[in-house]
């Protein structure tokens, strides 16, 4: 079953209100979240990540996405808090999960790029057309398909209800599942909702947009949603690992903390972040490359909050 990412859609919308869950224990709040493990599998150990670039991107976009999926396991990076340090805290939950089982560091590194700058299945998708484009990653053992769709395609639900997607589906006959992650490039459509903080959103708070730190609206706005993705792909794989709320709908471990970004984030506000003193960028990890980026609090099931890098 597919994950539908709602981080800033639905779930942003019920923060930008009040009504996040996450926010509350931020707003130091002594009820704890309903975030629990369902005894399902998690992924672990060496992964890696095969990205279908589907419509026009420019080779600096593709630079900045290939750049971040590298930094999440990078240890050349100096500059702290990096982005490896955000994706070493998912180690919690497998830890959680086999308190009694050595696993195998959990670990991603950038496999294949597939260039469809032709639109090959048109510009108006479908949740097959995702999974056929899935499809053209491969079927390498323990690897994640990741479809980016430009900012001139639209899929079904995005913008609506959603911002990208992640799930498993059998690529073919006699096959164990394939993991795939889909996000879109909201930039022309709806950065309002998938987005923000580097644009204004549609509904609450109409505070000042963030500057994006590498100055691209619509893929920095990918980065938040497709590390938000990742998070839920390996503690929520098959829809019974970790996840809060109704499994058709759940909040996962970084979608349960959506909107949150710094320390005193609430509704409207991303929190306390670094800024970039040349460009007035906000970010909260360094990557490879001298990269920076903005991504999600994950949700930390030892302390039942929300953890920031910042």
């Amino acid at each position: 079953m597919a994950s539908s990412l709602k981080i800033l859609y639905l779930a942003l919308f019920l923060s930008l209100f009040g009504f996040s869950l996450a926010t509350s224990r931020l707003t130091e709040s002594t009820q704890p979240m309903t975030f629990q493990y369902h005894k399902g599998p998690l992924l672990n150990g060496k992964i890696q990540i095969n990205l279908i670039w589907y419509g026009q991107f420019k080779p600096a976009q593709r630079s900045i996405l290939s750049n971040f999926i590298t930094s999440l396991s990078s240890s050349q990076v100096e500059a702290q808090p990096s982005v490896a340090t955000w994706w070493d805290s998912i180690a919690k939950y497998h830890h959680l999960a086999n308190p009694k089982t050595k696993t195998t560091p959990l670990s991603l590194s950038l496999g294949k790029q597939v260039i469809d700058e032709a639109y090959s299945l048109g510009k108006s998708l479908t949740n097959k057309h995702l999974i056929d484009l899935a499809s053209k990653g491969g079927q390498q053992v323990n690897s994640i398909n990741i479809v980016l769709t430009a900012s001139d395609v639209a899929v079904d639900g995005f913008c609506r209800s959603r911002c990208g997607t992640h799930g498993s589906s059998y690529i073919s006959k006699n096959t164990s599942k394939k993991f795939y992650i889909w996000v879109g490039n909201s930039e022309s459509l709806c950065p309002g909702q998938c987005a923000w903080p580097f644009h204004q959103p549609i509904y609450g708070p109409q505070s000042p947009p963030l500057v994006a730190p590498n100055n691209d609206v619509g893929l920095d706005g990918m980065i938040i949603n497709l590390a938000s993705l990742l998070a839920g792909t390996v503690t929520n794989p098959f829809g019974n690992g970790y996840y809060q709320g109704p499994k058709e709908a759940p909040l996962e471990a970084a979608s349960a903390c959506s909107g949150v970004y710094g320390k005193g984030a609430y509704p409207g506000y991303a929190g306390n972040l670094l800024v970039d003193s040349t460009t007035g960028a906000s970010y909260n990890a360094n990557g490879i490359n001298k990269r920076k980026y903005l991504l999600p609090a994950l949700y930390d099931p030892t302390t039942s909050s929300c953890s920031t890098l910042v």
